[in-house]
């Protein structure tokens, strides 16, 4: 932008004279030039969509399919990562009948030309990470030694956690979080409490982790006494897995940032979802990180003038685990059915899937805080044999509508809900692969979503396998 010298000025000499003096004006005359001289050297940097980072988050409780987007946008990244979580996270993708189930890795490392990372807002098991490798390459996995990178800044899980997170889901009682018991939480409380482990410090200096491990077993054993570990079995243990995760581990920011610079694509998979967000999900009933879109920047150390398009994962109805507020929870004999039909399972702990109908007041609040580019939803094969389906619309609490989701459990548990009734299409979508090809009504029910939540419908998910998907733009 060219500064206009005569109009600038002429205005500066005429608040310069209100004063009774020109040194002020003088003075700006040399402000300008400097202005000038800096924006003749500084060139904005050239932003290009191709150049962005790529994000797919869920935007329910979780589950809802997020393997099979990432596997699609995988195609043509150089990178994908993962910012936060840990071994609670389940991605599942089936690639020719073969069945591939992630928990720490991204789920990305079944391309061959992709590298992944673990990135520094993830808590590792190392034990864990080593045999779900191990369990994938028995099915095909190959070549991934070349290509995983695991921040040097990650926090470690120690069975420590999780014993601890054993004994306090335990002594909740009634009040049980539903938490998967693998040591996530406590990992984060260590984090946050500053005595917890890095990746760095496993494979630095072995001494000093001794004595910090140390320090950490004395620090729950003062509270937690059951714990009972053999503290120097679980150190011979890490002195082996030091020598074993020392070649992956990296400076992930830097690492990324370059890889931003060279103009590689970079795709980032959520785990968990928005509504187990620790700061948005309906607490306590959470994770224990942030899994909307702000956990990329601090889990990754990417800048948020990086990120691109963010997509949504929306389930074409609504599951989630453990306790909690579900205001559209189907506690009948269709609830049963979806379960069965969609082997509503969790992939980490197996436990059976809460099930309900979609819920468009939960997706508008996900899009708030995430903003998606578009959404893609997952299982709508599932709804098949339904005469009817019905969209959750708005809520009310103590007979006021509310346009959000409540912050408190105690009132999401005491909402009600106004529905949308559509006819079903009684009709197998399994083997459509366009959208003009679906039911009538199945393609009904897809635009009335994207009408409600005012974003649009990138994919569709019919089944479980990797080519079972719509592409509609």
């Amino acid at each position: 932008m060219e500064l206009d010298r005569a109009k600038v000025n002429s205005s500066f000499n005429k608040v310069a004279d209100t004063n009774g003096g020109t040194s002020q004006a003088a003075e700006f005359n040399g402000d300008v030039d400097c202005l000038q001289q800096q924006q003749t050297k500084t060139k904005k940097p050239k932003m290009t969509n191709d150049d962005l980072v790529t994000v797919v988050v869920g935007t329910q409780w979780g589950d809802e399919g997020k393997g099979k987007v990432v596997d699609i946008l995988a195609t043509s990244a150089d990178v994908v990562c993962r910012c936060q979580g840990g071994n609670n996270a389940g991605h599942t993708v089936v690639v020719d009948d073969v069945v591939y189930d992630f928990h720490l890795l991204p789920s990305g490392i079944i391309h061959p030309t992709c590298d992944v990372i673990i990135g520094n807002g993830v808590v590792v098991n190392l034990p864990e990470l080593f045999h779900e490798i191990e369990k994938n390459a028995a099915k095909g996995l190959t070549n991934w030694q070349n290509r995983l990178k695991i921040s040097n800044r990650a926090h470690l899980v120690f069975d420590l956690h999780m014993k601890l997170d054993g004994v306090q889901e335990m002594k909740r009682g009634r009040n049980s979080i539903g938490t998967t018991k693998k040591g996530i939480g406590p990992t984060y409380a260590s984090k946050a409490t500053r005595n917890g482990l890095r990746m760095c410090d496993l494979v630095g200096d072995f001494n000093l982790f001794t004595e910090r491990f140390k320090n950490l077993i004395d620090y729950h054993n003062t509270s937690c006494p059951e714990l009972a570990l053999n503290v120097e079995e679980e150190l011979e243990k890490y002195k082996l897995l030091r020598e074993k995760v020392k070649p992956f581990v990296v400076d992930s920011v830097l690492y990324l940032n370059n890889a931003i610079k060279n103009g590689r694509k970079i795709l980032i998979e959520g785990a968990q979802s928005t509504m187990l967000d620790i700061d948005f999900g309906p607490y306590p009933y959470v994770t224990s990180s942030n899994c909307s879109v702000g956990g990329v920047c601090t889990g990754l150390g990417i800048p948020p003038r990086n990120i691109g398009n963010v997509y949504g994962v929306v389930k074409a109805y609504l599951t989630r685990v453990g306790a909690g507020g579900f205001p559209t929870e189907l506690l009948d004999d269709l609830g049963d059915l979806l379960q069965k039909r969609g082997a509503e399972f969790g992939v980490t702990t197996g436990r059976r899937r809460r099930i309900g109908w979609i819920d468009m007041v939960m997706l508008r609040y996900s899009h708030m805080i995430n903003g998606f580019s578009a959404v893609a939803i997952t299982k709508l094969d599932i709804l098949d044999v339904l005469k009817e389906v019905k969209i959750g619309i708005t809520y009310k609490l103590d007979g006021k509508p509310i346009e959000s989701i409540p912050a408190s459990d105690e009132d999401l548990k005491r909402v009600e809900v106004e529905y949308l009734t559509l006819p079903g299409w009684l009709t197998s979508t399994e083997n459509v692969r366009k959208f003009e090809d679906l039911p009538e009504n199945a393609q009904k029910y897809v635009r009335k979503i994207e009408e409600l939540l005012n974003v649009p419908v990138k994919w569709i998910g019919v089944g479980q396998a990797r080519s079972s998907i719509i592409q509609v733009f």
